[in-house]
């Protein structure tokens, strides 16, 4: 049982806190992961639909999650976060069963969408529900002053399982066939709902507890730098592979590869300046580095460039979320931090759901390279609202402006 007082404790013990709970967020986002980059060409290739619907059956997912911030954060901060987690696993797999139907209803288009796009919903309520949930899970083992380490981990889990699984799935559909990804998404769920059983819970954090609509209130400002940052990447995961596709480029799912290592890579390596240096100084450099990614993925000539592209832009974007969050967080009292940590997660869901068919809309009037640039103007006026958030916060709090 973790409390939040001063009695030091080695980074290393910290960190086997940690683990065990993210790894269920590692187990969520790889059953996210595996159909990532074959599930767009599946809807616009096999089943004959186009760009802009391959993108909306992606990017429905990240809606449904939106949809079910306000459960999980209430769900963690009332039931426990174990419970929430364990729930959240349950949906991942029948969310893996959905997508084994809609793969042996191939030969009907309508009903093989159908059944895909409820397989989308019930992932997205499965990955609110696991994100939130370990995340406060991690928090309650050890401790608030470890706010950054337990979402940077949570995050290394995410992006890591994103990153792992988009090639594996790819190389599973071609040697098996796409309907084997289906039938591991569900085994990955159940191995993940019986890892959990042994672990001990967290106690339930009592006291204060505001209303979900005061919480948004209060992190929006954070909330809206989350999804300008976002966009960056629901642009690569949801059109890099159509977009190398579009110019008959080889390996498009190793962007998402090393789009996903150096986010991890930046997770480990500067995680602890958002500590030393503050949540918004470390944001404000993180979108120009996104920035800069995403104008190379825009302008590349070559694979190579574009590849490059894709890594910066995964260092760019890898302590977004936490050096927003942890401000964010922040602003409420402790009862309330499932909510203010599902309110936060909201806008990066928002941003998703709505880039997905946005940036389709963008690659059928102008070509897939400008959705690139497209996401790189949200991340330049990312830079700016970090800025003026850091100026505010420096004003009250009478520090330094000096960025």
């Amino acid at each position: 049982m973790s409390t939040d007082s001063a009695t030091p404790r080695s980074e290393f013990a910290t960190t086997m806190q940690i683990i065990p709970v993210v790894f269920f967020t590692f187990l969520c986002y790889l059953t996210i992961g595996i159909p990532l980059a074959v599930l767009p060409g599946y809807v616009h290739d096999d089943l004959g639909y186009s760009a802009v619907l391959a993108g909306a059956a992606i990017s429905v997912q990240y809606l449904a999650t939106l949809a079910s911030r306000p459960l999980a954060g209430r769900s963690a901060d009332t039931l426990g976060p174990k419970r929430t987690v364990s729930i959240g696993l349950l949906g991942c797999g029948a969310s893996g069963i959905l997508l084994l139907l809609a793969v042996l209803c191939g030969r009907w288009p309508v009903l093989s969408l159908g059944l895909l796009v409820c397989s989308r919903l019930v992932l997205g309520f499965g990955e609110s529900l696991c994100g939130t949930g370990a995340i406060l899970w991690g928090i309650g083992r050890v401790g608030t002053s470890n706010n950054a380490k337990v979402i940077s981990w949570n995050g290394i889990a995410t992006y890591g399982a994103l990153a792992v699984g988009a090639p594996l799935g790819v190389a599973i559909a071609h040697a098996v066939g796409f309907a084997a990804l289906g039938i591991l998404v569900i085994l990955l769920a159940a191995l993940g709902f019986y890892l959990a059983r042994p672990i001990a819970p967290v106690p339930i954090v009592h006291g204060e507890r505001m209303s979900y609509r005061s919480v948004l209130t209060r992190v929006l400002p954070h909330g809206i730098g989350l999804a300008l940052g976002s966009a960056g990447f629901g642009s690569i995961a949801t059109f890099i592979t159509l977009f190398y596709a579009a110019r008959h480029w080889p390996n498009a799912a190793l962007s998402l590869t090393v789009f996903g290592t150096l986010f991890i890579g930046a997770r480990l390596l500067f995680a602890n300046t958002i500590k030393a240096y503050g949540g918004f100084r470390v944001a404000i450099a993180s979108f120009s580095f996104e920035c800069a990614g995403l104008l190379m993925l825009w302008l590349a000539p070559e694979p190579h460039i574009a590849l490059a592209g894709a890594a910066l832009t995964g260092f760019g974007f890898a302590l977004v979320f936490p050096a927003l969050g942890v401000e964010a967080v922040g602003l409420v009292p402790p009862a309330s931090r499932g909510a203010a940590l599902s309110a936060y997660s909201v806008f990066l869901d928002l941003s998703l759901g709505i880039t997905g068919p946005l940036a389709g809309y963008i690659a059928g009037e102008f070509g897939y390279a400008q959705v690139f640039l497209f996401a790189a103007i949200a991340a330049a006026a990312a830079v700016g609202l970090s800025t003026v958030l850091y100026l505010r916060n420096a004003k009250v709090t009478n520090l330094p402006a000096a960025l």
